[in-house]
């Protein structure tokens, strides 16, 4: 099983995945080396890049707490509503910053910043702005926080206080995500791994950032992209080129070759 997180991993710095990719995926596919994609991304944003193998793919969306196949879900893990709003209150104040609340179907935002209306539809293709959003009655599985200079210091300070109740994650450069406990990539690849009866040595892990340091601890193939935080390539086994020398393709012919 090869699993891949997307943005800064095997989506490049325009969002894209390169041809070469869906060339290896089919090599991969005829050799039953089953392919997850795993992301912060929304499920309906991870299937616009990946359209032509959708139907054969499992994908891990909302950083964990979503896992789908051909439209059939197979894992949900909520927060819940009281933490959503504590959520939304500890922000209240925080200057600058853009809470979505993300749910199965479609993500919510407040509509304060038409900049950050415009940068979300990259991350997410089913959203609709809210008054308040306190008041929306869908499940959450994650409220995913944007910040335009930099997540970890205008975001996280305020949300911090929260770990231990909930998961925090600075997921990039600009996002931070707070998700129910054991929604995180590492929990949804974990339940995978046990549905497909797969072992630590016959799967293969990228990642990038914070939000993919537990999928790569389940492997013994764990590849950090040269462009990694350095928490990730601290963590992974190995490394390999940028998201933008296509560091994930290079690895995949060498496994094929």
């Amino acid at each position: 099983m090869v699993v891949t997180d997307m943005d800064g991993t095997l989506l490049n710095s325009n969002h894209e995945v390169s041809p070469r990719f869906f060339e290896i995926y089919q090599e991969l596919k005829k050799k039953n080396i089953a392919f997850v994609a795993a992301s912060g991304r929304q499920y309906h944003s991870m299937i616009d890049k990946l359209e032509s193998i959708k139907n054969d793919i499992l994908v891990i969306a909302e950083n964990g707490a979503l896992i789908k196949k051909q439209e059939r879900t197979l894992l949900t893990t909520p927060i819940d509503r009281s933490n959503v709003n504590q959520v939304l209150s500890a922000l209240s104040d925080v200057p600058d910053v853009h809470p979505v609340l993300c749910c199965n179907n479609k993500a919510y935002a407040n509509g304060k910043s038409q900049d950050f209306l415009t940068l979300l539809s990259e991350y997410y293709t089913e959203f609709e702005t809210v008054e308040d959003q306190t008041q929306v009655n869908d499940q959450v599985l994650k409220v995913a926080i944007y910040h335009f200079e930099n997540s970890e210091q205008h975001i996280y300070p305020h949300v911090k206080h929260l770990e231990g109740d909930l998961k925090v994650k600075v997921s990039g450069a600009n996002w931070v995500d707070v998700s129910n406990l054991n929604a995180h990539k590492g929990y949804a690849l974990q339940k995978v791994m046990e549905q497909y009866n797969i072992s630590s040595n016959e799967i293969m892990v990228f990642g990038d950032y914070n939000n993919d340091l537990e999928m790569l601890q389940l492997s013994d193939y764990s590849f950090a992209m040269a462009n990694a935080h350095p928490n990730v390539l601290k963590t992974a086994k190995y490394t390999t080129s940028s998201n933008d020398d296509f560091g994930v393709e290079r690895i995949l012919e060498k496994l094929l070759s």
